[in-house]
């Protein structure tokens, strides 16, 4: 079906990821596959095109895992390092296609301007860099992408703003602490809702276990897939079992067809 979209999770974890480096913790130590996250992504498919939201620095071993081969956009929640310090990585990308589109709030293409200054730069650019063709997001106004709308959904990481996304009936936010009320309107209806869980103890600018199933609830979808996980909410399996019903963990490489 050409309306058909796939969801495929390319990273589940925190900025860290799952095992972090020198841990001993049980769930670092785990031979579950779904205990290994690399850094937060998703990769969204429809027809022939491909967007991902987020390119963490695990950017380049989750399009191999995947066997990306053509890439028709990024569209960035924010301008942390765990879901930025990939671009580099879009090179493959451009040398075969051009300059990549991104999309991003103006506060994080600034941001990125001054980090990867060599592939924003307008001229006497190195030969080899990347480029990007850049858009800025800005909240109530739709994204066209592909024959969709995207819808910005605005949201904050403790006083950082972020930006979440609907296309169609599948929403995606990650390191959420708070959503005003006025955007909650622009979630109803979905049939898949992803938010961050980080673990069972309270955090200043995430939402733990009992926020993110409370916020599941309120928006109501259909099913909902927590990610953004860090070793501290337990094994997978475990966490799973204790989770209402139609909420579940994503974990990496889980596709879905909306």
């Amino acid at each position: 079906m050409d309306d058909m979209m796939t969801i495929t999770f390319l990273g589940t974890g925190t900025s860290q990821g799952i095992p972090v480096i020198g841990s001993n913790h049980p769930v670092c130590l785990s031979n579950d596959p779904r205990d290994k996250r690399l850094r937060v992504s998703v990769l969204i498919s429809w027809k022939n095109f491909n967007y991902v939201i987020d390119c963490g620095p695990d950017f380049r071993q989750q399009m191999l895992t995947n066997s990306v081969t053509k890439l028709d956009g990024i569209l960035f929640t924010h301008e942390h390092a765990d879901h930025t310090a990939g671009i580099d990585d879009i090179r493959p990308f451009f040398f075969r296609q051009g300059d990549i589109p991104v999309y991003a709030h103006k506060r994080v293409i600034e941001s990125l301007k001054i980090r990867f200054d060599y592939i924003f730069a307008d001229e006497d650019r190195y030969p080899g860099a990347p480029a990007v063709k850049v858009t800025e997001v800005v909240n109530n106004k739709t994204i066209p992408l592909g024959g969709l709308q995207v819808i910005p959904i605005e949201a904050f990481h403790n006083r950082l703003q972020v930006f979440g996304y609907r296309f169609n009936d599948f929403i995606y936010l990650t390191d959420v602490k708070r959503v005003d009320e006025n955007e909650m309107n622009k979630m109803m209806g979905a049939k898949v809702l992803v938010v961050n869980a980080l673990r069972e103890e309270a955090h200043h600018s995430h939402f733990n276990l009992d926020e993110a199933i409370a916020f599941a609830k309120r928006v109501g979808a259909d099913k909902t897939y927590f990610t953004h996980i860090s070793h501290l909410l337990g094994f997978h399996e475990e966490v799973e079992k204790k989770l209402p019903k139609n909420i579940l963990l994503a974990y990496d490489n889980l596709q879905l067809k909306i």
